[in-house]
Order: C-alpha cells, then structure tokens, then sequence
C-alpha cells in the first residue's frame, strides 16, 4: 500500500496549471520539521489533480496536511530521461480542520490494518 501523510507549512503560494486533457494541477512546495531536534527539514513536493478552487488561496507560510501517495514520474528534458518523485495529494487540508484531517487519517489507518490483516 502507497500512502503518506505530510504535515508542514508552503514555502511558497500554490501555483496551477492547467494540463492539455483539461485537468487542473496544483503543485505545493511543503516544507515538514522532522520530530528530531537539530534534524533539517524536509522539502516535499506536492501534486493535486483537479483541486478545489479554494487552493487558490494557499500561500506561503500556510499550516497543511496532507493526505496521499508517493509518485515516481520519468519525462524527457534536454534530450535526457529524467524522474521527479512528489507526493500525489488525495487531500490538502488545514489542520483547523481538525474533524476532517482526524477522518481522513483515520481511514488511512483502517486501509493499513486491513492490508495488514489480509
């Protein structure tokens, strides 16, 4: 089973793009401490297909969770192969929100145990 959850705050305002097939793209840049003291924290990269128009308003410094998978993606650039691995977000949400990060970490979790039980 692929499944993350990320919890920091945007080094900068979510940008979107729209793709050729019409699909819209959010890409966030979330920046995560780790629980270590004196540990650098971690730069993650954050795809979101089609996301709700109000990750417009997601800016730089904005307290996020969230919930998805890790993605490997090869391309051509220059000439050359190269590879990008992100997070493909299920859900972007902020942490004030704290009935909906609490469902949806929970039905993560069930995934787990039941993938763990099989």
């Amino acid at each position: 089973m692929n499944l993350t959850v990320v919890r920091g705050r945007l080094s900068r305002p979510a940008s979107i793009r729209e793709l050729p097939s019409g699909t819209r793209l959010a890409s966030l840049d979330v920046t995560a401490n780790r629980d270590v003291d004196g540990e650098p924290a971690d730069s993650v990269p954050v795809v979101w297909r089609d996301p709700p128009a109000s990750v417009e308003s997601l800016d730089t410094d904005d307290d996020v969770v969230v919930v998805g998978r890790v993605r490997r993606r090869f391309f051509r650039s220059g000439g050359m192969t190269q590879s990008r691995t992100e997070v493909e977000a299920d859900l972007v949400l902020r942490p004030r929100q704290r009935a909906r990060v609490e469902r949806a970490i929970t039905a993560a979790g069930a995934a787990l145990d039941d993938l763990l039980a099989g």
